[in-house]
């Protein structure tokens, strides 16, 4: 985290960067060259948990 903002591990790129440009329609290989401290193994994991998040909530709902 930095300022209170939760962060790609080794990096200052705000996870919500990736969710934003993924949103904007930008592919996630667009993502990475505009953001390069990120690996393609983070941005992997942060959308597989955020798939797999909303799937729970979509199950509890």
């Amino acid at each position: 985290m930095v300022s209170g903002t939760l962060v790609f591990r080794g990096t200052r790129v705000p996870v919500e960067a990736l969710i934003t440009n993924r949103e904007a329609g930008l592919t996630l290989d667009e993502f990475l060259e505009n953001f390069p401290t990120v690996t393609r193994e983070q941005a992997l994991q942060v959308l597989e948990f955020s798939k797999t998040t909303l799937q729970k909530l979509g199950k509890s709902a």
